[in-house]
């Protein structure tokens, strides 16, 4: 397998909804003006209280700097896994679990902390600049690596960026931290992205306006959740929305796999996570991987989120929770 270090140099950031009026217009500059801005990779996910934004240096220009913007302090660069000839935006996704064991689980052993994007396309590991050379070290036995320059491949020579590399020390347990499902079905789906104005109306309004405070608190009571993911990522489109958001768009120009399945949402975090501590990703996608069960993750600012199939629910939680407690 190949493992592909992508050119964009992405900033993590959180923006309060009580500030949202101030970006609507750089928002809606990047989302569907792609020709007035030189972003290549920007995705929005919204939760209850926020957005999550992970965009690109020339994204992340369009946005002021206000207190209502938390910008974490690392620079982040994109890490893809091609396997068997495909490119990292094949049509079909290789699934989170698939390289739980071969990625995740040994950049969690030493001590590198990752944020996960899975897209209807693939899946992007961003892992801070800094620890690319910990990155090179730990995968480059298992790994072609490939740095992307100007648009082209470059094999990376390991001796060379390593060379003098100091082994970071073996990660202590990571915290096990508590799961939780809300009830909402969930798409995952992508759009040609010349048809965005023809739903930019709908986009808008599901992205800035579908839900008031009011609503938002009474789905949560409900054990429902707002949760809505766009990604433009060189040129291709990703969305994942719940069932009943999805009636709202037309139903001919949105691409799905050909199961059409359903999805369900596995929340991780009891409290804000944070950057530093390395594992979450891993202690969720290995038994995942373990129990051969497909899976989406998106990294938030603040939790982190795994897509199951719907049929499989009830077993990932009952196998998280075993977790949780210590059992096997």
């Amino acid at each position: 397998m190949d493992l592909h270090i992508l050119e964009h140099r992405l900033r993590v950031t959180s923006l309060s909804k009580a500030g949202l009026e101030r970006y609507t217009h750089g928002l809606i500059k990047l989302v569907f003006l792609r020709d007035k801005s030189r972003c290549k990779f920007f995705s929005l996910t919204e939760m209850p209280d926020d957005y999550t934004l992970v965009l690109d240096e020339e994204g992340f220009k369009e946005l002021p700097q206000t207190d209502y913007l938390q910008v974490a302090e690392a620079t982040w660069l994109a890490l893809n896994v091609v396997s068997n000839g495909h490119s990292s935006t094949c049509s079909q996704t290789i699934g989170v679990t698939k390289i739980a064991k071969s990625v995740i689980a040994p950049l969690a052993q030493h001590n590198v902390s990752v944020f996960m994007l899975s897209t209807y396309q693939t899946d992007f590991i961003l892992v801070r600049e800094s620890d690319l050379p910990a990155v090179i070290h730990t995968l480059s036995e298992e790994f072609s690596i490939y740095k992307e320059v100007n648009g082209e491949s470059v094999p990376v020579d390991s001796n060379n960026v390593t060379n003098g590399f100091i082994k970071p020390k073996t990660a202590a347990s990571p915290t096990v931290h508590p799961v939780l499902s809300p009830k909402n079905q969930f798409c995952v789906m992508s759009l040609d992205p010349d048809t965005l104005p023809t739903i930019a109306t709908i986009l808008m309004d599901v992205m800035f306006y579908s839900a008031s405070l009011k609503a938002r608190s009474a789905d949560q009571d409900l054990g429902y959740i707002r949760f809505f993911s766009f990604s433009l990522i060189d040129g291709y489109i990703s969305i994942v929305v719940d069932t009943q958001t999805q009636k709202r768009f037309p139903s001919n120009l949105l691409l799905t796999s050909a199961s059409s399945e359903l999805w369900r949402m596995v929340r991780i975090g009891g409290q804000p996570l944070g950057f530093d501590e390395c594992g979450i990703v891993a202690q969720i996608s290995e038994p995942l991987a373990n129990a051969d069960i497909s899976a989406y993750y998106i990294s938030t600012f603040n939790f982190d989120h795994a897509l199951v199939p719907e049929e499989d629910i009830d077993s990932v939680i009952t196998m998280l929770q075993k977790r949780q407690n210590g059992e096997r």
